[in-house]
């Protein structure tokens, strides 16, 4: 059964105004009811993790402050989001999130967070709408708990996964690639153990060719027993905040090409949602569900 974790606190109000699209994490599971693709057994709300796990990614001291609402105002400004008790709670249960459907991907072969893929968190600092990094302390946690040896996270969201290149850039038991708008925030990047830069434009054979050449001999080479994969929807062409030029049907081939392989090789896989921008936000809700229809279709 695919298991999709999903809480109402993933739909935290933000001031009027602003940018990030919040009522996506409402409409998305009401879609995916509504058309019959899920019904309400394939969802679980996640809680609070043990505190520990965040440390496996995150500096106490960065975690204690956060917890307490003491970051300093360029650390909230960074952030991108006004700081409240009611978003550290929603980037904690989102993280928990991540971990419960660890436990379900190794069940099942793969389960998904409406939310996450906040992977521009560092191991001690929050940037750009990401506090706590979720697929980074799911990693670290499954290792923890002896639940996987060698990871494989793949991040195709159209930005570079910044926080997590740096939370792993000397762990190789965690490989990251990531393949982004090299236009794209962030205009100062990490170095992943793997990064493709695509030009300003780059439209979906042009994508899908270079995914395709590239994942399934990066899989035999690094060999994971786990794999993270963060599905954003930002490579759309409507999309505001990136600079690709994919279609839907582009974003869909992409989606099932990754969870194909995953369930050909017999490798679990977490996804987490990330990022989806459009202005239409009938585009975002459409792409995002493409990845849920997928999963059932591919796995159950």
């Amino acid at each position: 059964m695919l298991k999709i974790a999903y809480h109402p606190i993933y739909k935290h109000p933000l001031p009027e105004g602003h940018r990030f699209p919040m009522e996506k994490y409402e409409l998305l599971p009401k879609q995916l009811l509504h058309e019959g693709t899920c019904d309400k057994n394939n969802f679980f709300e996640p809680g609070f993790p043990e505190e520990d796990y965040i440390l496996f990614a995150h500096e106490k001291d960065y975690f204690e402050r956060l917890k307490a609402l003491k970051l300093d105002r360029k650390e909230i400004r960074k952030s991108g989001f006004p700081l409240s008790q009611e978003l550290v709670e929603r980037e904690l249960i989102i993280a928990d999130g991540t971990i419960k459907s660890c436990h379900y991907a190794l069940e099942y072969g793969i389960a998904m967070n409406i939310a996450g893929g906040t992977h521009h968190a560092y191991t001690n600092s929050a940037e750009a709408f990401c506090l706590l990094n979720d697929q980074a302390i799911g990693a670290r946690y499954l290792q923890n708990q002896k639940l996987a040896k060698q990871i494989l996270i793949v991040d195709l969201d159209v930005h570079q996964g910044n926080g997590t290149a740096e939370i792993f850039q000397n762990d190789p038991s965690v490989f990251t690639f990531s393949m982004h708008g090299k236009g794209n925030y962030p205009f100062k990047k990490e170095s992943s153990d793997l990064d493709i830069e695509l030009e300003d434009g780059t439209s979906d054979d042009a994508y899908l060719n270079k995914l395709k050449s590239v994942l399934p001999n990066l899989i035999e080479e690094v060999q994971p027993d786990f794999i993270f994969y963060l599905c954003g929807v930002d490579i759309l062409e409507t999309d505001k905040l990136g600079r690709l030029s994919c279609t839907i049907s582009g974003c869909k081939e992409r989606d099932k090409f990754v969870l194909q392989t995953c369930h050909e090789l017999g490798i679990p896989v977490e996804c987490s949602m990330g990022g989806g921008y459009s202005k239409d936000i009938r585009l975002i809700i459409e792409a995002h569900a493409n990845t849920y229809r997928l999963a059932q279709d591919i796995y159950f």
